[in-house]
């Protein structure tokens, strides 16, 4: 039987528009709700309402709409978001099903595609003994098909959408968006930090290839996102600052003093919170100034390679740590935080009693959470956005979620 598939809010790009289009032409029914201009403009599958409701408003209204139009399937994009709270527990009450779209687990050629939520609202199951018992049942899985994309691309349709949005004011009053930070702020911040990476690149890349020569013995600590619902709903940190001064803190007193801590920012970072400056700070006031190194560009994988151990909050970098053998500590609420695979000690304890991962426990965890919760393609690119259609629509028009499946 055809569905009623409910878009809300996605990705700044063309690709919920397109798997609209293709699920209509597979016979199911959909819609969308647009929340602002960019929205509005990007959507070119038709059936389009708007929400210009405050957001107390919202739960109503998702009722509502929900009962007139007999939907089944919500689909988004970041079950954090304002916007979609309230619909998730609206439709949970009401027996829809709901389909979370995000960044992979394992980029950069999955997107991550679950029922329910993602993250710390994954269905996934901290248990190693599940892992264990059904990774033998699924393929063995590599880093699938590859296709090319650019940050020139996802920046392109970053500002196409916010352009539009400067008209919210008269179409879209109340709209209240999830980035804590204002769009052209953010803009300006990485045109300044741009100019500064053309310098610091051939430094950090020098830095590096000292610390590798000098064999000295590191652990690394990269950075998250300010904005990334990840560290302000599901850790126990408010920013970087604060992950950056607990750490600190804790490697000072703590750590072999014959090793360093490596500090990486983020590719993404803004700018507009000077870490940096930040780390530097810290490590004069904790007296570990010729042990603290901080890098704003750098090859993960060489570091990942050869650094000691990793603590990081519930970054994607954490399941590249496992996939080269690290030794990692997961600060908050992360898949892949879990006995045989992360440190469950503490971080104090961490940089001394810190031991490898449970490497076979760990290529069933990741072929196990790669075939239920991944899907090959990206969101940026032409030939990215093709194959996540193609490869969403059996994942979305299954009566069961792939977890359910599975067990």
């Amino acid at each position: 039987m055809a569905r009623s598939f409910l878009f809300l809010q996605g990705v700044c790009s063309p690709f919920f528009s397109r798997l609209g289009r293709r699920l209509k032409s597979h016979g199911q029914h959909v819609a969308r709700i647009n929340f602002n201009m960019g929205d509005t403009a990007q959507w070119r599958a038709g059936n389009a309402a708007s929400c210009t409701e405050p957001i107390n408003a919202f739960s109503t209204f998702y009722q509502d709409h929900f009962r007139r139009h007999a939907v089944t399937d919500i689909v988004l994009f970041g079950d954090q978001r304002p916007v979609h709270r309230p619909a998730i527990v609206q439709a949970q009450q009401s027996g829809i099903r709901t389909h979370v779209y995000e960044e992979g687990y394992f980029r950069p050629y999955w997107v991550t595609l679950e029922r329910e939520g993602v993250n710390a609202n994954s269905q996934l199951p901290a248990d190693p003994d599940w892992y264990r018992e059904l990774g033998g049942k699924v393929p063995g899985y590599r880093n699938g098909r590859t296709f090319a994309s650019s940050f020139r691309n996802r920046a392109w349709h970053d500002i196409a959408y916010q352009l539009c949005n400067l008209v919210n004011r008269w179409r879209y009053p109340h709209y209240v968006g999830h980035s804590p930070y204002a769009a052209w702020d953010e803009y300006r911040a990485y045109a300044c930090r741009g100019l500064r990476m053309v310098r610091r690149r051939s430094v950090d890349a020098s830095v590096i290839a000292n610390l590798l020569r000098d064999g000295r013995r590191f652990y690394l600590l990269p950075l998250q996102l300010d904005s990334d619902s990840q560290i302000r709903l599901h850790s126990g940190f408010q920013n970087m600052a604060d992950l950056l001064a607990q750490a600190m803190k804790s490697f000072a007193l703590h750590a072999p003093a014959d090793t360093m801590l490596v500090v990486k920012n983020h590719p993404l970072d803004p700018g507009l919170a000077r870490h940096e400056i930040t780390t530097r700070a810290l490590a004069q006031s904790f007296d570990i100034r010729d042990r603290v190194v901080f890098l704003e560009s750098g090859h993960l994988p060489t570091l990942l390679s050869h650094a000691t151990a990793v603590v990081t909050v519930n970054s994607t970098v954490g399941g590249s740590a496992l996939w080269h053998a690290r030794p990692l500590i997961a600060l908050g609420a992360a898949i892949y935080r879990m006995p045989g695979l992360t440190f469950q000690g503490g971080l104090d304890r961490f940089w001394r009693e810190h031991q490898p991962p449970d490497m076979a426990l760990f290529h069933c965890f990741r072929n196990v959470v790669i075939h239920t919760t991944q899907v090959n393609g990206g969101f940026y690119s032409n030939e990215g956005i093709e194959m996540a259609v193609e490869n969403s629509l059996g994942r979305l028009m299954a009566q069961r979620s792939a977890v359910e499946q599975l067990t």
